[in-house]
C-alpha cells in the first residue's frame, strides 16, 4: 500500500534523492577517498546542511588568475634555474637523497642549493631582536611574509626597525594572511600603523566579498619567511606576534608558543626571494624580478648546508609537501624524529609511519600535551592508539606551552645514550643554537634498537623544517614553505633542538592511553572525521 504524500513531501523527497545521487558522482573526482567519504557521509545524512557546507569549504578552487600566475611563475622559475643541476656538483649523496631532490625539482622547479645556517633561533625575544638587527642593516629591501602578525610589545622592535628602514629609503614589503591576522586584537590599528610608517603591505588570500574577492574561507597562506637584501633569510615556525598571541584566554592559562627560525645566507636565499616575489605579485600586481642564485662558496664552510625549498599550496596540484615528507619517512633506516603541533596525517603518511616502525625504525613523535584548538586536539588524539600499537614513541610537550616547531629528521649520524626525561621546568630553549661543523650531536635522544649500522648508500641523514604542520590542511589547503636539508650541520642543530624538547616531555604509553574514557574516545573519533572534510 502506497502511503499518501503531500505535494511538498514529494517535492522534498525528489530534491533530497537528486542531491544524493548527484554528489555521489561529483564529490569523489580528484579527491582522496577519505575526504570524499567524509563529505558524502555528511551530505547523505543531512543534505540541507551538508551541501551548503560543501560549497563553502569543500572546494580548493582558486581564481583562474591565481592559477595562471602560479603556472607562469613555475615556468619562470624553471627558466631561471635552467642549467643548474638538481644537487650541487661535487657533493656526494645516496641515491635515495638524489631522487628526493629530483622529485621536488620536478614538482616545484627549485633545485638543491648551498646555504649557510648562521643560527637556529628558538628564544622568542632574542629572535625578534635579531630580526630587528638584520632589518637595521638593510640597504635595498626588506620582504616579510608571515601568516599572523601584530604590532605589540614583543614585536615592536621589528616594526620600529621597519620604520627606520623606510626612512632610509629601503623598500619594505609585508604580506600577512587576512584571516590568520584578523582574529587577533588590534588588527585595524595594526594596518593603520603600517600605512603611517610607509610600509607597503597587502593581505594574503583576502576574503572581501564586497570587493568581489571571495574564495573558500578556510584557505590560508601559512608561510613564514623574511628576506633582506637578497643576502639573508629567515624561515621556520615563528609568527610575528607575542608568544601569547594576545588572547586573554591564553594569557590567563599561561599559554605560550615555542618556535624555531633558521637564519640562512648563500644561494638558497634566492629561492625564498623567488617565492616571495610570486606571492607579492599575486596580491599586489607589482612585479619583482626573479633572479638566479649567485655562485657557491669556493670551499666548504663550518655552517655549510645543502638545502632545497619546498613550496606548497592549492596552486600546486601535485602536493609536493606531502610527497616529500612521505619520501623522507620511507627513507629512514634506523631513526625518525617527527615534531608537529598539529598532527593529523592523511592515510599515506599514517601508513608510511607505521610501516617504518614495522621495518624496525625507531620513531619518536613530538606533539603538544594540549593543543590550542579543541577540534585539532581531539582529531590528532584519534590517531594515537594506532600509532602506539605500531610502536611509535609519542612524546607530549607539557602544557600550557604550545610546541609550534615543525620538523622531521631521518637517520641522524650519531646519537648519545638515552637518559630519563627531566622535569618540565624550562620547556623552551632560551638561547639560539648556532651551527657547528660537527655532525655528532650531544643530544640525549633515544637509542635505536638496531645494532648494526647501515651502509652509506643505504643511510644518509636528512631533514625537513619550516612552516608546514603534519596535517591534511597543511598538505592540501594551506600555502606553506619548508626546507629540505640534504646535508650539513643544520641537521645537528635540529637534533639538539629535538633533544631539548624531549628532555621536558612526557612519553605517552599505550597502557596509559587505553585508560581514557569512552566519552573521550567518542569525541576523538567524531572530530577525526571532520579533519577529512577538505
Amino acid at each position: 500500500m502506497i502511503p499518501d504524500l503531500s505535494t511538498w513531501q514529494l517535492i522534498l523527497m525528489v530534491v533530497d534523492y537528486s542531491i544524493k545521487f548527484a554528489v555521489i558522482g561529483v564529490i569523489p573526482e580528484n579527491r582522496k577517498p577519505s575526504s570524499a567519504n567524509a563529505w558524502l557521509l555528511i551530505i547523505l545524512l543531512i543534505p540541507f546542511l551538508g551541501l551548503p557546507l560543501y560549497f563553502f569549504f569543500g572546494s580548493t578552487y582558486l581564481s583562474r588568475r591565481r592559477h595562471r600566475i602560479q603556472r607562469g611563475a613555475n615556468d619562470e622559475i624553471n627558466d631561471v634555474h635552467a642549467g643548474i643541476p638538481d644537487v650541487p656538483d661535487g657533493v656526494r649523496f645516496s641515491r635515495d637523497v638524489v631522487s628526493m631532490a629530483h622529485l621536488n625539482r620536478t614538482l616545484t622547479g627549485f633545485p638543491a642549493l648551498e646555504g649557510r645556517a648562521k643560527a637556529l633561533w628558538s628564544d622568542y625575544q632574542k629572535t625578534m631582536l635579531r630580526i630587528a638587527e638584520l632589518i637595521d642593516a638593510s640597504t635595498s629591501h626588506v620582504h616579510i611574509e608571515i601568516y599572523a602578525q601584530a604590532w605589540d610589545d614583543t614585536t615592536a622592535p621589528v616594526f620600529e626597525a621597519m620604520e627606520r628602514a623606510v626612512a632610509r629609503g629601503v623598500d619594505v614589503r609585508v604580506l600577512f594572511d587576512h584571516i590568520g591576522s584578523q582574529k587577533y586584537p588590534g588588527f585595524r590599528r595594526f594596518k593603520r600603523k603600517l600605512t603611517a610608517a610607509g610600509i607597503q603591505w597587502h593581505l594574503m588570500l583576502p576574503l572581501l566579498p564586497l570587493q568581489w574577492r571571495f574564495r573558500r574561507p578556510d584557505l590560508r597562506n601559512h608561510r613564514k619567511l623574511i628576506v633582506i637584501d637578497d643576502r639573508v633569510a629567515l624561515m621556520g615556525s615563528f609568527n610575528l606576534i607575542d608568544r601569547s598571541y594576545l588572547m586573554r584566554s591564553h594569557v590567563k592559562k599561561g599559554r605560550q608558543w615555542v618556535d624555531s627560525f633558521v637564519e640562512l645566507t648563500g644561494p638558497i636565499v634566492a629561492s625564498l626571494e623567488s617565492m616571495f616575489a610570486v606571492d607579492w605579485y599575486t596580491e599586489s600586481g607589482e612585479l619583482i624580478d626573479i633572479t638566479p642564485p649567485y655562485g657557491s662558496s669556493p670551499q666548504p664552510l663550518d655552517d655549510h648546508n645543502i638545502c632545497q625549498l619546498i613550496p606548497s599550496g592549492p596552486g600546486y596540484t601535485t602536493e609536493p609537501n606531502l610527497r616529500m615528507f612521505n619520501t623522507l619517512i620511507h627513507h629512514a633506516r634506523e631513526r625518525l624524529v617527527l615534531c608537529s603541533p598539529y598532527f593529523v596525517p592523511d592515510d599515506s603518511m599514517l601508513e608510511a609511519i607505521t610501516t617504518a616502525c614495522y621495518r624496525g625504525v625507531r620513531v619518536d613523535l613530538l606533539v603538544g600535551e594540549k593543543a590550542d584548538q579543541f577540534m585539532v586536539q581531539h582529531a590528532q588524539s584519534a590517531y594515537y592508539q594506532q600509532l602506539l600499537e605500531a610502536g611509535v614513541h609519542i612524546w607530549q610537550f607539557p602544557a600550557p606551552y604550545v610546541l609550534h616547531s615543525k620538523f622531521a629528521i631521518a637517520d641522524p649520524v650519531a646519537w648519545s645514550a638515552p637518559s630519563s626525561p627531566a622535569s618540565p621546568s624550562s620547556p623552551s630553549p632560551s638561547s639560539p643554537s648556532t651551527s657547528s661543523p660537527s655532525h655528532s650531536p650531544s643530544s640525549a635522544l633515544p637509542e635505536s634498537t638496531i645494532s648494526s649500522p647501515a651502509t652509506y648508500d643505504e643511510m644518509h641523514e636528512i631533514a625537513i623544517m619550516g612552516s608546514s604542520n603534519m596535517d591534511m590542511r597543511s598538505f592540501s589547503l594551506n600555502y606553506e614553505n619548508s626546507l629540505f636539508i640534504l646535508d650539513g650541520p643544520l641537521i645537528t642543530d635540529l637534533c639538539d633542538l629535538a633533544a631539548a624538547y624531549l628532555s621536558v616531555s612526557h612519553e605517552l604509553t599505550l597502557e596509559e592511553w587505553s585508560q581514557r574514557s569512552w566519552v573521550r574516545r567518542y569525541i576523538d573519533n567524531v572530530l577525526k572525521l571532520t579533519s577529512a572534510l577538505q
